[in-house]
């Protein structure tokens, strides 16, 4: 079944990592093997045979690049303009992934329709992925020419923070709303009908944005705070609130997203019996809020600064998604709720907002 996964760091994985995501996950493991400036070197989940092999054929695949004041702590760059080189680094790099005939860009509601039907029908072993372009944090837009500029190079979605202080919006972990800058970027993204995407947003920019803009939302990897408490993931009211709006939610298999307690460089999956399984229990909580499964994805952030010490024991690769639709059953989803989770929702999504 195609698999439709709503956020992978594809471009930063590339450029910062130094993978070269056209080889099998085997070989990107091996070539890092001893190297130790990144937590997860050797532990790599993500190449493009490998979205192949697992049907993930489609995807959402992000820039990022977080600008840094001298007095935030977190890792970043340390001017705007940087911030907006690197964007512009992970944007060629997609370009030379389209060039070699690995991806094809995903922009409007006919070059979805195209992508969708050609792997409904048999794509074969070196068919491209097709991804739509987003931006992970906004720091790096420097003005609203250079998000208009982001969206004629192909910009669809758009999360105004990722973690700590932005520019434009306070992000995980650090509360306070959207500021002046924050409000006018929310107008200029209504503006031009690129999607916002509510992950990351701390409590107070989450309820500013959802007052404040009109246009089309989405959360492309947030789980659920009911089950692991903490402001990342997204509470009942804030779930509630999205399903009103006709968001769709991405699951995500970051492993200290997914259980409380979870301790980073100690924890183990296999020793809390961490599996695809929990994701699924997030899932089927806003199934349940929603009375139905036409509000729920996949959005795994696989290798989003992780490896396999921090995803389920059953995940190796993300080809292990295409263990999904049997897990999913068995839980008592039916075909058809299957393939609304697996790639329905956020196609359905997409055609809806291009075609307004």
């Amino acid at each position: 079944m195609l698999i439709f996964d709503a956020h992978l760091d594809l471009s930063m994985n590339a450029i910062e990592w130094n993978r070269d995501l056209t080889r099998p996950v085997a070989e990107i493991r091996a070539r890092e093997r001893g190297q130790t400036d990144k937590p997860d070197r050797g532990n790599g989940t993500v190449s493009l045979p490998e979205m192949r092999r697992g049907g993930v054929g489609l995807c959402v695949a992000t820039m990022i690049a977080r600008y840094v004041k001298p007095t935030n702590t977190l890792p970043g760059w340390h001017s705007p303009e940087i911030a907006w080189a690197i964007t512009q680094a992970q944007l060629a790099w997609y370009r030379a992934m389209e060039e070699a005939g690995e991806m094809t860009p995903i922009t409007d509601a006919a070059s979805l329709q195209r992508h969708v039907a050609l792997w409904s029908d048999s794509p074969g072993p070196n068919a491209p992925i097709g991804y739509v372009l987003s931006l992970e944090g906004a720091d790096s837009i420097l003005t609203p020419l250079h998000l208009e500029r982001a969206y004629a190079q192909g910009l669809r979605a758009i999360g105004p923070a990722h973690y700590g202080p932005g520019t434009y919006a306070h992000g995980t972990h650090a509360p306070g709303g959207l500021g002046a800058l924050g409000r006018e970027l929310l107008g200029e993204i209504e503006r031009l009908g690129i999607i916002l995407d509510a992950t990351h947003l701390s409590d107070e920019s989450f309820w500013e944005a959802m007052d404040l803009f009109q246009g089309r939302v989405w959360a492309s990897h947030n789980n659920v705070r009911a089950i692991a408490p903490d402001q990342r993931q997204f509470t009942d009211e804030q779930i509630q609130t999205l399903l009103a709006r006709g968001a769709v939610i991405g699951m995500p298999l970051d492993a200290w997203m997914m259980v409380p307690g979870w301790v980073r460089g100690k924890t183990r999956p296999a020793d809390i019996g961490l599996t695809l399984d929990t994701m699924i229990d997030h899932l089927d909580h806003i199934c349940q809020l929603a009375g139905n499964a036409r509000h729920v994805g996949i959005g795994t952030d696989l290798d989003g600064g992780y490896g396999t010490e921090q995803t389920p024991a059953d995940v190796d690769t993300i080809a292990d998604l295409a263990r999904l639709p049997e897990l999913l059953g068995n839980r008592g989803y039916l075909p058809s709720d299957v393939a609304l989770i697996l790639h329905g929702n956020w196609i359905r999504f997409l055609l809806e907002t291009w075609r307004t």
